[in-house]
């Protein structure tokens, strides 16, 4: 761990000559171990055409664009809040319970319930 201080100027008022001077000491971590990715189990790349939805609603059309035995991503249009639990439907095969664990411009991230193996959701 390396330590960073410095320091930087703040107007405080409108007038360029009047400041104040803010120290600011912040630690940067070098990560060395290689490790890109942090998922519990490493990702298929896949597209496939889903259904994802909230337990109790109706389902809004997805893109399952990758899917591992802990989880998926899925872009769609509908909005989903971070901690809902909801159902993985792919046309044709078994269904999966997950948590979504983050959602950002068209996209969600979610855990599955208990484990699944791809291949009972992506081939059949």
């Amino acid at each position: 761990m390396d330590m960073f201080a410095g320091s930087i100027a703040a107007a405080t008022d409108h007038r360029a000559e009047e400041f104040q001077r803010v120290t600011i000491r912040a630690r940067i971590v070098h990560d060395d171990t290689g490790v890109q990715d942090r998922r519990a189990a490493p990702r298929q790349p896949v597209e496939i055409e889903a259904m994802v939805r909230e337990m109790g609603a109706t389902g809004s059309e997805a893109r399952v664009v990758n899917i591992s035995e802990s989880g998926f991503m899925a872009e769609t249009d509908a909005e989903f809040e971070v901690g809902a639990r909801v159902w993985l439907v792919l046309p044709g095969r078994e269904r999966a319970s997950a948590v979504v664990r983050w959602t950002t411009a068209g996209k969600i991230g979610a855990e599955f319930a208990e484990p699944v193996q791809p291949e009972q959701l992506i081939t059949r």
